[in-house]
């Protein structure tokens, strides 16, 4: 069977939080929550998809933006069906939609031990940034 690539919804949450959860690299916490990807969906309509053989989710991408810029985040696809050109066609679906909103830049977030998704990126035609360095915040914590 053929893999179909679609707009990912809410109602794919759990078969993507499964793949997610079973894919090494891939990190998720409270920004992962149905409610947390439900509120991201809503706010970045038609960027996020899912790649689907038959009625197995083999792939998906969550992306957005923040109306300059735009973020890939957690890009997986199930080993089985990797080297299939499915990650680079969900990544493209996900460029096409950044760029039909006018976000012509886009960044993404990889860990530093994650060889593997480092050199798929790279292949893609993604670089590394080494100028900068990503800072963070536990917000909520120091607001309380």
């Amino acid at each position: 069977m053929a893999v179909t690539i679609r707009l990912m919804t809410i109602e794919d949450y759990d078969a993507v939080y499964a793949l997610w959860q079973a894919t090494e690299g891939v990190g998720l916490g409270r920004a992962d929550t149905r409610e947390a990807i439900a509120r991201y969906l809503q706010r970045n309509p038609a960027m996020s998809f899912c790649a689907w053989d038959g009625d197995e989710l083999v792939g998906a991408v969550l992306a957005g933006h923040d109306g300059r810029r735009g973020y890939l985040h957690h890009m997986a696809v199930r080993p089985s069906h990797r080297q299939q050109g499915i990650g680079r066609a969900l990544t493209t679906c996900s460029e096409q939609a950044l760029l039909a909103e006018g976000i012509d830049k886009a960044h993404l977030f990889v860990f530093t031990e994650n060889t593997a998704g480092q050199a798929f990126w790279q292949r893609a035609g993604w670089y590394a940034r080494p100028e900068l360095t990503l800072m963070s915040r536990d917000i909520r914590r120091v607001q309380s």
